[in-house]
């Protein structure tokens, strides 16, 4: 994500609809990829995305510049994922659409890791799919993000000891699944 200068954010937040298009255009790549990462989805990755520049676009005038806009931007977006990842997970039918979609049409964020086109995007979709999504979104922020663990914290507004349980639970799931696919491949 681009760096968004101090003065474009106060306009934003003083309802500058020009200044806060602005702010859309840098960051809402980075806001829908995150989304991604977190809901797996196209559409419901659209939809979280749209949620959070309204969030935005309702809360910027309260921005106080203790943390950096995109901390602040980043535990809007995970949140608002996680939460539209929990309600659609009660849901019991998924939609023709999501099982067919193309993850490789997905942007790639400018800081994080950059992961295979194609088969080892399926894979990893097919395996984020098995985590629940507070673990999912931890997962994505540390290893596609790259976030440290006070990183995580901050971003999901939750106590690093949670960080640390969710990531070693995520990965003794990984762990498992990957267990069971060499298994079943003979190996």
């Amino acid at each position: 994500m681009q760096e968004i200068e101090r003065e474009l954010i106060t306009r934003a937040g003083q309802r500058d609809m020009g200044a806060f298009r602005d702010i859309y255009q840098r960051a809402s790549g980075y806001v829908y990829t995150l989304a991604y990462r977190v809901v797996n989805t196209k559409q419901d990755a659209e939809e979280v995305t749209q949620d959070v520049f309204l969030k935005l676009y309702h809360s910027l005038g309260s921005f106080k510049f203790e943390a950096s806009f995109k901390t602040w931007l980043y535990r809007i977006a995970v949140n608002t994922a996680l939460n539209h990842a929990k309600k659609r997970s009660r849901v019991t039918t998924r939609e023709v659409e999501e099982i067919f979609e193309d993850p490789a049409t997905v942007t790639q964020p400018e800081g994080g890791k950059r992961l295979e086109a194609g088969e080892t995007e399926d894979q990893l979709k097919g395996l984020l799919d098995q985590l629940n999504p507070d673990q999912r979104a931890c997962i994505v922020l540390r290893e596609i993000e790259g976030l440290d663990y006070q990183g995580i914290a901050r971003s999901l507004g939750i106590n690093i000891n949670t960080v640390r349980s969710r990531l070693k639970r995520a990965r003794e799931t990984l762990m498992a699944l990957g267990q069971k696919e060499v298994a079943s491949h003979g190996m």
